[in-house]
């Protein structure tokens, strides 16, 4: 057995493995995506006030502890049967949209950005953000520190701190903000379009206007289709924060379309025995295994998902941006996996614009914060989009408020099964005659690394490494070569 040791872990949050087996000729027979970590948040919830959750649950990841807050307390307004005032609901999708900004920027300039910055082939050494700055200049990559660090400093001043906010109770917000912080936050709004702007024009430049790239977005590597996801308000456009869950075919015809507290007649979750991440599928489709297509129930939420599901955008600048984008890659839905990435810089600048809009709203500084919960508590359902999909918690409680039962549906969860399918394709179509060079495993990873995989909001290991083990095995099993991200 040949052993290559990949280090450091990059561009990647938890746990996974890839393994892939070869026939005779040394193609691809066969690859495996396991998460071979225990799933175990929910349990251990279990048995607490279920107050505490909004601050339990954001601990469970440091990459978006918003996501998990904002859902755990739209969780908890239904558990107490009460509605936030409108200024509580205005300054949670502040904050939300604050935490978009920041996401989306990691992703792309750190996550993503060396693969289109330096190359898919080029030296694992070069493919960092330190390289894409030294390429792009240290000027980009002052913006990008501020521009993330300003969305952290409007998180802080509504939800308390900079990571894990705390902001979140029952029927609204603990405070309200003044007005001095909302003329701050509305400066850095004012920057942060500007920043997506530049961003956008960034990726016009380097990915839309190389050709080698562009053939990458359109062929058959990076493709497959399925149902897609996604929040959207009562136009049918992009929300990250409220509105209804629609669903469409992979034609693009709206399949299903409903409000959060009916998620489990229209979701259930299948399990594999190579993985403890379960496999969500619309459950009117049914498991049809690993495939894509209108006959399988395999859907994807991501980015792209959101703006195949929506009608358009809620901002002026973001709507010219979708419409751009379908205009240059094609008939709605777009099946293009790399595709995510640019759907991800055209929500950049809709929570760019939308910031902006809610700190310029006469009602934000209102001090009308909570509505105080009378009634008993029970059951609810919160859901947000998290930059990686829908995210949903579904809470139980005793008439005392005690947690009895909890299930979280996170946006990496939805996207399980669409994950293992693009890394099988891209495995198939890259790998030949047992080809597997560091450049072509890399593009093997860039089929998953689209969908910006969160492996510690689904799944939960107590040591807390983080490696990344791809494993090549022959005809007769026997591994071959193994490379591993310690």
């Amino acid at each position: 057995m040949k052993t290559v040791t990949i280090n450091p872990v990059t561009r990647l949050e938890g746990h996974g493995k890839i393994s892939i087996f070869l026939n005779d000729e040394g193609n691809v027979e066969n690859a495996y995506f396991q998460v071979p970590e225990l799933r175990g948040f929910e349990k251990f919830c279990e048995g607490r006030p279920v107050e505490e959750l909004p601050d339990i649950t954001s601990r469970i990841c440091g990459v978006c502890p918003e996501a998990h807050h904002i859902a755990s307390t739209k969780a908890l307004d239904g558990v107490f049967h009460v509605d936030p005032p409108a200024a509580a609901k205005k300054l949670r999708e502040l904050l939300y949209s604050a935490f978009f900004i920041a996401d989306h920027t990691t992703h792309f300039y750190i996550l993503s950005g060396p693969d289109f910055i330096m190359g898919p082939t080029a030296p694992k050494a070069e493919r960092n953000i330190l390289s894409a700055i030294g390429k792009v200049g240290l000027e980009v990559g002052t913006s990008i520190i501020k521009h993330r660090s300003d969305a952290l400093d409007v998180i802080a001043m509504i939800g308390g701190k900079r990571v894990h906010p705390t902001c979140g109770v029952p029927g609204g917000v603990s405070k309200p903000i003044t007005e001095s912080e909302r003329a701050k936050i509305e400066e850095i709004a004012k920057s942060e379009v500007e920043f997506a702007k530049f961003t956008l024009k960034l990726f016009d430049d380097i990915v839309l206007q190389n050709k080698d790239y562009m053939n990458l977005i359109t062929g058959d590597i990076y493709a497959n289709e399925t149902y897609y996801m996604g929040l959207v308000d009562d136009k049918n456009r992009v929300n990250f924060y409220d509105g209804k869950i629609r669903v469409v075919d992979p034609q693009g015809n709206q399949f299903a379309k409903y409000p959060a507290s009916e998620y489990q007649q229209h979701i259930a979750e299948h399990v594999e025995p190579w993985t403890y991440l379960k496999y969500p599928y619309l459950k009117k489709i049914g498991w049809k295994g690993l495939v894509g297509g209108k006959e399988s129930g395999v859907y994807r939420a991501t980015p792209l998902a959101r703006l195949n599901v929506a009608e358009g955008m809620a901002t002026p600048l973001a709507q010219d941006e979708y419409e751009r984008m379908y205009k240059t890659l094609g008939k709605k839905p777009i099946h293009a996996i790399l595709a995510t990435h640019w759907a991800r810089l055209v929500e950049l600048m809709y929570a760019a614009e939308r910031m902006l809009e809610l700190s310029r709203d006469s009602e934000i500084t209102n001090p009308n914060i909570r509505t105080i919960p009378t009634a008993k508590p029970d059951e609810g359902v919160g859901v947000v989009e998290a930059p990686r999909g829908t995210l949903i918690h579904h809470y139980k409680t005793d008439p005392q408020g005690m947690v009895k039962n909890v299930n979280l549906i996170v946006g990496t969860t939805n996207n399980h099964a669409a994950i293992s399918m693009s890394i099988k394709q891209a495995a198939e179509r890259l790998i030949k005659n047992g080809d597997v060079s560091d450049g072509i495993l890399n593009m093997v990873e860039m089929a998953f690394r689209a969908y910006d995989p969160c492996y510690a909001c689904a799944t939960h290991t107590l040591p807390g490494q983080m490696p990344l083990e791809v494993t090549i095995y022959n005809k007769e099993r026997q591994a071959i070569q193994t490379l591993c991200r310690p």
